[in-house]
């Protein structure tokens, strides 16, 4: 993503008719709207595309769901299978998928009026952050938001919407580390118990030397197949954001 928008900087910067067709932000002056220059827009655009991973991981539900399909992978065994990219882009689509409601209002709220002269940039910033902030005080846990008001040194507020976004944040993460673990706990007991089972066998029959991982890795995906383990995973990280 950040070669592409570098490209895509150079390319409008060697070509001056394909600059002066760019206008992705505009202000609201005297006169009318105003257009930011061209190297501005740019340099505002590059300085989001470095920030958008970090978003990602801070304000969506990508974390609780790329460390449950990791403990996943783990729990039954693979190695590089599926790879991580798989794994990321699994998880990417989930994001966006239960981000969905969020993505919508924030558009339908705070783009559109902005794109129409309605909002000022500030308050189009304002007005997107309502509906981010309410999912994510939704999922944090009322100990975990405790917790970081007292490493702030800061009294709990009368009202949620007064908290700072940036103690909200790091509250949001708290809470789905601790979701996903949880989670993970859960999917890892049944393949524990098979990986028991096999090692009890195989230690009955004399077969020390055989790998219990070996001859428990068929089993664990017979059994993850035949209960449609996808769908129940899918099913139950979607369920864990209400």
């Amino acid at each position: 993503m950040r070669k592409f928008g570098l490209l895509l900087a150079l390319l409008l910067l060697s070509f001056p008719s394909l600059a002066q067709d760019l206008s992705l932000l505009t202000i609201n002056g005297p006169d009318g709207p105003e257009e930011y220059s061209v190297k501005l827009q740019i340099f505002l655009l590059m300085t989001a595309l470095a920030f958008l991973p970090a978003m990602l991981l801070m304000v969506t539900s990508f974390t609780r769901i790329i460390i449950v399909l990791g403990i996943l992978r783990q729990a039954m065994g693979l190695q590089q299978s599926p790879p991580n990219r798989v794994l990321v882009g699994i998880a990417l689509t989930l994001s966006l998928f239960i981000m969905r409601p969020v993505l919508y209002d924030i558009y339908d709220n705070a783009v559109i009026p902005y794109q129409s002269g309605e909002l000022t940039m500030v308050d189009a910033f304002s007005t997107a952050e309502k509906p981010l902030r309410q999912f994510m005080l939704q999922q944090t846990r009322e100990t975990d938001l405790e917790q970081i008001l007292r490493i702030a040194n800061e009294p709990a507020p009368q009202n949620m919407d007064e908290l700072d976004f940036l103690i909200v944040m790091p509250a949001f993460i708290l809470s789905e580390l601790k979701t996903a673990f949880q989670i993970g706990f859960m999917l890892f007991i049944p393949f524990l118990i098979i990986d028991i089972v096999v090692a009890s066998v195989l230690m009955a029959m004399g077969m020390m030397m055989l790998s219990p991982l070996i001859i428990s890795l068929p089993f664990k995906l017979m059994v993850f197949v035949m209960v449609d383990g996808w769908s129940m995973t899918v099913g139950t990280l979607s369920a864990s954001f209400g």
